[in-house]
């Protein structure tokens, strides 16, 4: 079991072991869900984005939105 402080702005340190098993670099993308009072946090990969594909029943509309978003934000 890994241990990390809380800070006065409510950071964590991930610890380098986990970081380096689950792929997480500097700016990667992560998700926090609450769960049965515990915290999951999951790095936004590849993986994870094609396990979650199909899951609105939008037929990829919500997905070319989220992407045209995304594109407008790195414009600005």
């Amino acid at each position: 079991m890994e241990k990390a402080t809380v800070t006065v702005k409510g950071q964590v340190i991930i610890p380098v072991r986990l970081r380096r098993k689950l792929g997480i670099k500097k700016g990667t993308r992560v998700t926090f869900t609450e769960k049965d009072g515990a915290i999951l946090l999951r790095p936004v990969s590849d993986e994870y984005v094609r396990s979650i594909a199909g899951i609105t029943g939008t037929k990829g509309k919500l997905l070319r939105a989220l992407k045209r978003e995304k594109e407008r934000e790195r414009d600005l």
